[in-house]
This record gives structure tokens, sequence and C-alpha cells, in this order.
């Protein structure tokens, strides 16, 4: 039996959805069967095997969607292998270094007993919603930094650990 995986996500302007395309589309790849859905979309979690929760950081907090998922659904993810992402600095520094969560994530990471938590870089383009974003491109602090290889990196290295749990390792 193929183990199944939810990468469930909350995105304001889709950066966080690219990255969990991204992540799905690598664990399938993996011989996982994969999905990525927004997280407001996900009524029953307790369906798949193994769950990875993403969110953009919005003035340092995650997205809605991704908290209240974790909230709503704290119970069908007990005791199954979760772990957590973040998008957001605006910059290269996710690439360069290790991210902590911010202390709402953190949070979040306990109650679920995350198996782990990585930061990705985001992306602020023209078109963007909302005044601080706007604010954001008018000063030239926009740009696509999110890292691909980095994603698909990590996306490997989840899968290897749902490969050893499901062989019992």
């Amino acid at each position: 039996m193929t183990t199944s995986v939810l990468v469930a996500y909350g995105t304001k302007s889709g950066s966080t959805a690219g990255i969990a395309e991204i992540i799905a589309e690598t664990l399938s790849e993996q011989g996982l069967r994969a999905e990525a859905r927004p997280a407001r979309e996900v009524e029953e979690p307790a369906e798949y095997d193994a769950v990875i929760l993403g969110g953009g950081l919005y003035a340092g907090r995650w997205h809605r969607d991704a908290r209240r998922f974790a909230r709503r659904h704290q119970r069908a993810l007990a005791g199954r292998p979760v772990w957590l992402f973040s998008s957001g600095p605006l910059d290269a520094s996710a690439s360069e270094r290790d991210i902590p969560p911010v202390k709402g994530v953190a949070r979040v990471a306990d109650r679920l007993d995350a198996r782990g938590h990585v930061t990705f870089g985001g992306c602020l383009e023209e078109g963007a919603r909302g005044w601080i974003a706007r604010s954001i491109l008018k000063q030239g602090r926009g740009g696509d930094f999110r890292d691909t290889e980095q994603i698909r990196a990590w996306a490997q290295g989840v899968a290897k650990e749902v490969e050893a749990r499901q062989a019992g390792g």
C-alpha cells in the first residue's frame, strides 16, 4: 500500500501554494501518494498517513488558515507524523541559514509533536494584494526568494523519514 501524504497550506498570494506543490511533486517522485491542498478545504486529515502543514508568514504570524487547520484537526493529527513549513523572508536568508519558527508556529509544533519545521524564502511580486504588500513592493523589496532546490531537498528528507516509518524503522 502506498503511503499518502497531505500537504496542506495557508497562502495569501499563492507563494506558499507554489511551495506546497513542489513538496507534493517531490514526494510523488519518491514513490509516495501526495497532494497539496488549501488548509481551509481539508475536512478530514485522518485519511492520510502523514501531514505537512505550511503557512505564509505575515507580520510575524503564520497564515490564518494554517493556524486554524492545526487547531481544528489537532486530535486527527495526533499519532501521525507531521512536519511544518513557513514561507516569508523576502531575501536570501532562508537559503543561507536555518531560520527557527516564529513563536506561534513553535507552539503549533509542540502541540502537534511535529517532526520538524523549515522556513523557506517567500515571494512578493507585482499585483500582490494589501496595503503592506504594495508598500513593500514600492520600496523595491519584493521578489521571488523561493529556493526550489532547498524545497526539494527538504521534501526528499521527509520522504525518507516517512518510508522508514512505514518500514518499521
